[in-house]
Protein backbone atom coordinates (compact mmCIF):
# COMPACT_ATOMS: atom_id res chain seq x y z
CA UNK A 1 0.00 0.00 0.00
CA UNK A 2 2.91 2.59 0.87
CA UNK A 3 6.17 4.12 0.02
CA UNK A 4 7.94 5.97 2.48
CA UNK A 5 9.71 8.31 0.00
CA UNK A 6 8.72 11.03 -2.45
CA UNK A 7 8.39 11.64 -5.77
CA UNK A 8 6.07 12.05 -8.32
CA UNK A 9 2.58 11.21 -7.39
CA UNK A 10 -0.99 11.52 -9.07
CA UNK A 11 -3.19 12.85 -6.68
CA UNK A 12 -2.58 15.41 -3.63
CA UNK A 13 -5.20 14.90 -0.90
CA UNK A 14 -5.28 16.79 2.66
CA UNK A 15 -7.28 14.83 5.59
CA UNK A 16 -7.92 16.63 8.85
CA UNK A 17 -8.32 14.19 12.24
CA UNK A 18 -10.85 15.81 14.64
CA UNK A 19 -12.32 14.95 17.66
CA UNK A 20 -11.25 15.15 21.51
CA UNK A 21 -8.23 15.10 23.49
CA UNK A 22 -7.07 12.36 23.92
CA UNK A 23 -8.78 10.30 21.95
CA UNK A 24 -5.99 9.15 20.34
CA UNK A 25 -5.72 11.32 17.04
CA UNK A 26 -1.93 11.78 17.46
CA UNK A 27 -1.28 7.84 17.84
CA UNK A 28 -3.49 7.02 14.93
CA UNK A 29 -1.21 9.09 12.76
CA UNK A 30 1.86 8.29 14.26
CA UNK A 31 0.90 4.69 13.67
CA UNK A 32 -0.08 5.34 10.12
CA UNK A 33 2.87 7.23 9.27
CA UNK A 34 5.57 5.62 10.66
CA UNK A 35 4.01 2.11 12.35
CA UNK A 36 4.88 3.02 15.96
CA UNK A 37 3.26 3.70 18.72
CA UNK A 38 4.44 6.04 21.75
CA UNK A 39 2.01 5.52 24.74
CA UNK A 40 3.18 9.06 26.63
CA UNK A 41 2.10 11.50 23.33
CA UNK A 42 1.89 15.03 24.83
CA UNK A 43 -1.29 16.41 24.07
CA UNK A 44 -1.29 18.22 20.65
CA UNK A 45 -0.93 22.62 20.86
CA UNK A 46 -2.36 24.16 17.86
CA UNK A 47 -1.52 21.57 14.97
CA UNK A 48 0.97 18.91 13.35
CA UNK A 49 1.11 17.38 10.25
CA UNK A 50 2.33 14.02 8.59
CA UNK A 51 2.87 13.67 5.26
CA UNK A 52 2.40 9.78 3.34
CA UNK A 53 3.06 8.60 0.24
CA UNK A 54 0.43 5.80 -0.58
CA UNK A 55 -0.48 3.60 -3.13
CA UNK A 56 -4.03 2.56 -4.03
CA UNK A 57 -5.41 1.60 -7.17
CA UNK A 58 -2.51 1.80 -9.56
CA UNK A 59 -2.37 5.82 -8.49
CA UNK A 60 0.46 7.20 -6.36
CA UNK A 61 -0.93 9.87 -3.28
CA UNK A 62 0.70 12.18 -1.87
CA UNK A 63 -1.58 12.51 1.55
CA UNK A 64 -1.21 15.49 4.27
CA UNK A 65 -2.57 14.38 7.33
CA UNK A 66 -3.74 16.96 9.92
CA UNK A 67 -3.20 16.36 13.21
CA UNK A 68 -5.37 19.52 15.29
CA UNK A 69 -5.77 20.00 19.34
CA UNK A 70 -8.53 18.59 20.71
CA UNK A 71 -8.40 21.14 23.65
CA UNK A 72 -10.81 23.95 23.62
CA UNK A 73 -8.47 26.77 24.12
CA UNK A 74 -6.38 25.90 21.25
CA UNK A 75 -9.65 25.45 18.76
CA UNK A 76 -9.41 28.92 17.04
CA UNK A 77 -5.90 28.41 16.01
CA UNK A 78 -6.88 25.35 14.12
CA UNK A 79 -9.92 26.60 12.11
CA UNK A 80 -7.77 27.91 9.28
CA UNK A 81 -6.64 24.08 9.02
CA UNK A 82 -10.17 22.89 7.78
CA UNK A 83 -9.62 24.68 4.62
CA UNK A 84 -9.35 22.41 1.36
CA UNK A 85 -9.55 19.20 3.55
CA UNK A 86 -10.93 16.26 1.16
CA UNK A 87 -11.02 14.01 3.53
CA UNK A 88 -12.48 14.49 7.60
CA UNK A 89 -12.28 11.93 10.59
CA UNK A 90 -13.95 12.41 13.69
CA UNK A 91 -12.36 10.37 16.00
CA UNK A 92 -13.72 9.10 19.39
CA UNK A 93 -12.19 7.15 21.98
CA UNK A 94 -14.77 3.62 22.44
CA UNK A 95 -14.04 3.79 26.60
CA UNK A 96 -15.57 7.77 27.18
CA UNK A 97 -19.01 8.12 25.92
CA UNK A 98 -18.53 12.18 26.26
CA UNK A 99 -15.71 11.86 23.36
CA UNK A 100 -18.47 10.44 20.94
CA UNK A 101 -21.10 12.83 21.82
CA UNK A 102 -18.53 15.59 21.08
CA UNK A 103 -18.30 14.31 17.47
CA UNK A 104 -22.22 15.43 17.40
CA UNK A 105 -21.80 19.04 19.59
CA UNK A 106 -18.56 19.94 18.80
CA UNK A 107 -16.48 18.92 15.79
CA UNK A 108 -19.57 17.81 13.24
CA UNK A 109 -21.09 21.39 13.69
CA UNK A 110 -17.39 23.16 13.48
CA UNK A 111 -16.38 21.14 10.13
CA UNK A 112 -19.75 22.51 8.32
CA UNK A 113 -19.03 25.96 9.94
CA UNK A 114 -15.23 26.35 8.88
CA UNK A 115 -14.97 23.59 6.16
CA UNK A 116 -14.08 24.80 2.38
CA UNK A 117 -15.04 21.94 0.09
CA UNK A 118 -18.40 21.05 -0.21
CA UNK A 119 -19.12 17.79 0.22
CA UNK A 120 -15.87 16.30 1.96
CA UNK A 121 -15.37 12.66 2.44
CA UNK A 122 -16.37 11.94 6.03
CA UNK A 123 -15.17 8.87 8.78
CA UNK A 124 -15.74 8.34 12.40
CA UNK A 125 -13.31 6.24 13.93
CA UNK A 126 -13.87 4.72 17.23
CA UNK A 127 -10.15 4.12 18.67
CA UNK A 128 -8.82 2.27 21.74
CA UNK A 129 -10.51 -0.77 20.84
CA UNK A 130 -8.48 -2.93 22.65
CA UNK A 131 -9.86 -1.63 25.67
CA UNK A 132 -12.71 -3.56 24.82
CA UNK A 133 -13.97 -4.20 29.07
CA UNK A 134 -14.00 -0.50 29.62
CA UNK A 135 -16.16 0.35 26.32
CA UNK A 136 -18.98 2.61 26.84
CA UNK A 137 -20.01 3.10 23.19
CA UNK A 138 -21.32 0.37 21.29
CA UNK A 139 -20.11 -0.56 18.17
CA UNK A 140 -24.23 -0.67 16.87
CA UNK A 141 -24.21 2.56 18.11
CA UNK A 142 -21.54 4.34 16.33
CA UNK A 143 -22.72 2.20 13.38
CA UNK A 144 -26.04 3.52 13.25
CA UNK A 145 -24.80 7.10 13.93
CA UNK A 146 -22.20 7.34 11.21
CA UNK A 147 -25.13 5.64 8.63
CA UNK A 148 -26.97 8.76 9.54
CA UNK A 149 -24.83 11.23 9.14
CA UNK A 150 -23.18 9.99 5.62
CA UNK A 151 -20.04 8.86 6.96
CA UNK A 152 -18.00 5.69 6.31
CA UNK A 153 -17.44 4.06 9.73
CA UNK A 154 -14.06 1.88 11.57
CA UNK A 155 -12.82 0.74 15.15
CA UNK A 156 -9.24 1.07 15.59
CA UNK A 157 -6.67 0.69 18.00
CA UNK A 158 -3.06 2.39 17.31
CA UNK A 159 -1.86 1.01 20.14
CA UNK A 160 -2.60 -2.57 18.97
CA UNK A 161 -2.54 -1.72 15.16
CA UNK A 162 -5.65 -2.75 14.57
CA UNK A 163 -7.42 -1.10 11.47
CA UNK A 164 -5.48 1.64 10.96
CA UNK A 165 -4.09 1.51 7.78
CA UNK A 166 -7.87 0.00 6.55
CA UNK A 167 -9.37 3.22 7.79
CA UNK A 168 -6.93 5.36 5.50
CA UNK A 169 -7.37 3.18 2.60
CA UNK A 170 -11.32 3.27 2.95
CA UNK A 171 -11.28 7.31 3.17
CA UNK A 172 -8.67 7.47 0.83
CA UNK A 173 -11.13 5.23 -1.66
CA UNK A 174 -14.32 7.39 -0.85
CA UNK A 175 -11.95 10.17 -2.05
CA UNK A 176 -11.17 8.81 -5.07
CA UNK A 177 -14.91 7.98 -5.73
CA UNK A 178 -15.97 11.61 -5.32
CA UNK A 179 -15.27 13.29 -8.64
CA UNK A 180 -15.62 16.73 -6.73
CA UNK A 181 -12.84 15.90 -4.56
CA UNK A 182 -10.79 14.40 -7.00
CA UNK A 183 -11.04 17.57 -9.22
CA UNK A 184 -10.18 19.35 -6.36
CA UNK A 185 -7.31 16.91 -5.76
CA UNK A 186 -6.12 17.53 -9.32
CA UNK A 187 -6.09 21.00 -8.75
CA UNK A 188 -3.89 21.11 -5.96
CA UNK A 189 -1.60 18.67 -7.63
CA UNK A 190 -1.07 21.42 -10.23
CA UNK A 191 -0.29 23.91 -7.88
CA UNK A 192 2.49 22.44 -6.31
Amino acid sequence: MDAASGGSFDHLFKVLLVGDSGVGKTSLLQRFSEGSFDEASPPTIGVDFRLKYVDLQGKRIKLTVWDTAGQERFRTLTSSYYRGAHGIVYLFDVTREETFEGIKEVWMPEVAMYSTLEHPATMVIANKIDLESEREVSREQATAFSRQNGCLFVETSAKADVAVRQAFEELLLKILDSPSLLKEGAAQTQNV
